[in-house]
């Protein structure tokens, strides 16, 4: 009893001594009476160099701004049992066979509203392949959200809910964040509810994480955890440099304290090419490029560790035509210097389809200037289609898109491959069932060649019933046929 009442009066006297130091805090400096020795002590508090309560004050117009995304989708699962081969199950009448079955999957990531007329910036892998996407607002308010555009090539999507007079964050120039900039990172953790968590930037300019096809990085040690995704990242000011992507967390799967955001730059770019064409076109040059090395600059007698090595020029492409060829060194693109080879592939890409582009090479030893015209990138066009005249496609929930140079050596085809290739495949849909992949290259349609995308969904909107399928899967040729739902 004795312990306890002494515990209790020890813990009284130091709430007192913390009320006492609040009021010296409040005027500077104050004497205080303490219990050592019964003599006055003069206590000096020093004034904060944040803001008035941290960041409290900084992010009170972001956190309206930021939502919660949560989707849905209907997934059927794969028939199981021995009588799941339908030979076998034709054979003994079914007798064994466990039909497939749906179920529903969810997941959860954030967003961040851009315009009060209801946009909302988001990661493209927190929408792809929902059938329901509902934006919860901090204020409780739930709107249904419809995709008006998606790049998985940078991983940004472009939401819009039906809204107005909403609270916005605005952009700032990402090109001006350094390493050591205050950041924030605003969003839906775990699903846990809005949450802000706070560090420095740990890099700029990340790429080649093997993450996106297109990396321009902001690193952070800003807690970053899953459902945090397509959040905003912040500066001290509260204004957008960035949207939170990805994490790498080789063991447990949560904050590491090495977070990635897509630039705030990069994210309007994309996001104004979603909205205005629904698609991200990009410039392309027709070159294979190969990273540098001390090595490989010293075997070309080039002094600095910079550019973009040509590996392989594309035979009848933009780059051919320029007069590139292998071995060459792009040093610098219009007045651009290229310092590697992840700047000039963003670079090339930023520049639109038929731009006229000045190229600086290092060649034998020596500097060659010339000039090359961009065409559109292959594969930029990518479409899934739809219902048409009312009626839906054998092709419903299936994404294409025109084969490249760097697809075909990528799935490791003949370079003369022609066709389109299939990005994606809606697990619940008829070409899921007939055992259409991801990967696959369509090569024709009921027995007549495909040679685009374009000629391709001609071809899908003017069949009904089933269609006959010739594909290429690792170089082998098989025949599918999908039947209509």
């Amino acid at each position: 009893m004795h312990r306890l009442m002494s515990g209790k009066w020890t813990v009284m006297a130091a709430l007192a001594a913390v009320f006492t130091i609040g009021a010296v805090a409040e005027q500077g400096i104050r004497t205080v009476w303490t219990k050592l020795g019964g003599a006055p002590v003069t206590v000096k508090m020093a004034e904060s160099k944040l803001p008035s309560g941290g960041f409290a004050s900084v992010i009170q117009k972001d956190l309206p701004a930021v939502v919660n995304i949560s989707t849905s989708r209907v997934v059927k699962t794969a028939a199981e049992g021995p009588m799941a081969d339908p030979m076998l199950r034709q054979f003994f009448g079914g007798r064994g066979f466990q039909a497939p079955r749906n179920h529903k999957e969810s997941a959860l990531g954030s967003g961040v509203v851009v315009s009060p007329e209801g946009y909302i910036l988001t990661n493209n892998h927190v929408v792809e392949g929902a059938q329901q996407i509902i934006v919860t607002l901090p204020d409780k308010r739930d709107f249904q959200a419809k995709v008006i555009g998606a790049d998985p090539k940078t991983d940004v999507a472009l939401l819009k809910i039906n809204a107005s007079g909403l609270p916005v964050v605005a952009f700032a120039d990402s090109s001006k964040v350094r390493v050591g900039d205050y950041a924030i990172a605003i969003g839906n953790p775990f699903g846990i509810g809005q949450t802000v968590t706070a560090g420095i930037v740990s890099a700029t300019g990340r790429g080649g994480m093997g993450i996106e096809e297109y990396e321009d990085f902001i690193q952070t040690d800003a807690a970053i955890n899953p459902g945090n995704s397509g959040g905003a990242l912040v500066n001290s000011d509260g204004d957008l440099v960035g949207i939170n992507t990805a994490i790498i967390s080789p063991n447990s799967g949560g904050n590491n304290g090495i977070g990635f955001a897509i630039p705030s730059n990069m994210a309007r770019n994309i996001m104004e090419e979603l909205a205005s064409n629904g698609k991200v076109t990009r410039g392309y040059m027709g070159v294979m490029l190969q990273p540098m090395t001390p090595a490989v600059a010293k075997a070309f007698g080039l002094n600095e560790m910079k550019g973009g090595l040509v590996a392989q020029v594309t035979p009848g492409g933009p780059a051919e035509r320029a007069g590139l060829k292998n071995g060459d060194i792009i040093v610098q693109v219009n007045d651009t210097p290229i310092g590697d080879t992840n700047q000039l592939r963003l670079l090339v890409a930023s520049l639109q389809p038929g731009s006229s582009t000045r190229l600086k090479l290092f060649r034998n030893g020596g500097t060659v200037d010339t000039t090359v015209t961009l065409e559109e990138l292959p594969g930029s066009k990518a479409a899934a289609n739809h219902e048409a005249d009312g009626a839906k496609s054998a092709l419903e929930g299936v994404a294409l898109s025109d084969l490249s140079p760097e697809i075909v050596n990528e799935l490791g085809l003949p370079a003369r491959t022609k066709g389109v290739v299939v990005t994606n495949v809606d697990p619940d849909s008829a070409a899921a069932d007939a055992g259409l992949q991801r990967g696959d290259v369509i090569q024709s349609v009921n027995r007549k060649p495909v040679a685009n995308l374009d000629q391709a969904q001609q071809m899908f909107g003017s069949t009904s019933g089933g269609v006959l399928l010739s594909v290429s899967r690792g170089g082998q040729t098989m025949y599918i046929v999908v039947e209509q739902k």
